[in-house]
């Protein structure tokens, strides 16, 4: 469920720190409190003390203060279900690296729409001005590895085609990727290292396959 008390909150927000006195909870406390009792009341509270620095930080990368709006906004649906996932020792440095690398993930979702938005155009121009349209049904090497790339990549496990498409396609390295799937980090290697093997495996397969 959206919560509403992040619009309602974020400009003001943005014009003050808020303070806190010395009978509140600890960042720790409601952390605690929320993993005990899944009340999304504490985590709300926990992130509205740090949420003029989410802002602050998305406006940065987004350079756009909708945009960034939306981001808090979307940090906090992914904090309700990442801090019952992980080992947080301090909230607000983890909160920042989540937020950083949240605000990167959509700027290169971003910029590789926008290329192949580029490269579609760039296309189709092509073709509407070319006369020769007989070799449409020819399919390059380039694109066969291509294709047989993306079938391998389709066959293998969850875990697997997750890490190592967030590995490869999206250039993460391993520490991105666990904080963006929430598996460990010697599982996000293993993932890796064995989706690249059965990946070679299909490969080859289909190439001999196709050669027979």
């Amino acid at each position: 469920m959206k919560t509403l008390f992040i619009y309602s909150s974020l400009e003001k927000a943005k014009r003050c720190i808020l303070t806190r006195s010395i009978n509140q909870p600890t960042d720790e406390e409601l952390l605690e409190a929320y993993r005990s009792s899944k009340d999304q009341n504490h985590i709300g509270d926990l992130y509205k003390r740090y949420m003029h620095l989410v802002y602050g930080l998305c406006l940065k990368y987004m350079k756009d203060e909708a945009l960034a709006s939306d981001m808090v906004m979307h940090i906090y649906e992914k904090l309700v279900n990442d801090t019952l996932k992980h080992d947080i020792k301090h909230f607000k440095s983890w909160l920042y690296m989540v937020s950083k690398n949240h605000c990167l993930m959509q700027l290169r979702k971003d910029q590789v729409r926008t290329k192949h938005e580029s490269n579609y155009a760039t296309e189709e121009t092509v073709f509407m001005e070319s006369p020769e349209v007989e070799h449409l049904n020819h399919v390059t090497p380039e694109e066969e590895k291509l294709q047989h790339l993306s079938d391998c990549l389709e066959q293998l496990k969850k875990e697997q085609k997750e890490c190592v498409s967030l590995f490869y396609n999206e250039e993460k390295c391993y520490q991105e990727i666990t904080d963006i799937t929430g598996y460990a980090l010697k599982k996000v290697k293993s993932y890796i290292q064995n989706g690249k093997r059965n990946l070679k495996i299909c490969i080859e397969k289909k190439y001999a396959e196709q050669t027979a």
